[in-house]
């Protein structure tokens, strides 16, 4: 969910629209258009080459969901840093 603090959207996976990971629900909020939208565009860069499922995953590893403050990537960095991280 992209919420507004202090006059600035934030990025989010979205937690109510979201059929997988929330993400085409969080970047549709953010940007303000459908989620359907920027699914058929994932599927659309998926058929020609491949790109929107590596898109998908980037965007999933690098979004915060709903109102966490971190991302699953710096999770995976925190972990291998041997540092807690209470995924």
């Amino acid at each position: 969910m992209s919420e507004n603090f202090g006059g600035k959207k934030r990025f989010r996976r979205s937690r109510d629209r979201r059929m997988i990971a929330g993400v085409c629900g969080g970047i549709g909020e953010f940007v303000g258009i459908d989620a359907n939208l920027v699914r058929l565009a994932f599927a659309v860069f998926t058929l020609l080459g491949g790109s929107g499922i590596l898109l998908y995953i980037i965007a999933w590893l690098v979004m915060p969901e709903g109102d966490e403050g971190t991302s699953v990537l710096e999770h995976v960095i925190r972990n291998f840093q041997g540092k807690k991280s209470d995924f």
